[in-house]
């Protein structure tokens, strides 16, 4: 397996731990929808969370946040949309979170949860 294909399916996994150590329940990983891939789904107290993952080991193609571009929005909310049909999700409030996983220059990860990353009008469904 490549470096690049590891160090991305190792920070999915390390952005799973870090979730389950703030309390969030994970329900889903790696959802497979026509309209894209959810990285995670998990509840945070009563609230569904689709939870995008981005990690880079350097900055030399800018910040992992920076990675989450209007197209990449619209995929996200698509296959969250398709995922709630889906599963048939009613009365649930439902949010977008962002987990950033930076290489340390230890090779330590240094993870940041951004809540929230994605406003929608009406994240009841």
């Amino acid at each position: 397996m490549n470096q690049p294909l590891v160090f991305w399916k190792k920070s999915e996994e390390i952005a799973a731990q870090f979730l389950l150590s703030r309390g969030y329940r994970i329900l889903e990983r790696n959802y497979r929808t026509p309209r894209g891939e959810l990285d995670l789904i998990a509840l945070d107290g009563d609230v569904l969370v689709f939870v995008e993952v981005k990690a880079r080991r350097g900055v030399r193609f800018g910040e992992p946040q920076w990675a989450v571009d209007q197209r990449k929005r619209q995929h996200l909310m698509k296959a969250s949309l398709f995922y709630l049909t889906r599963k048939r999700v009613q009365n649930r409030c439902c949010r977008f979170d962002l987990v950033v996983i930076q290489e340390g220059h230890d090779g330590r990860p240094q993870i940041d949860l951004i809540q929230n990353v994605l406003e929608v009008e009406n994240t009841t469904f």
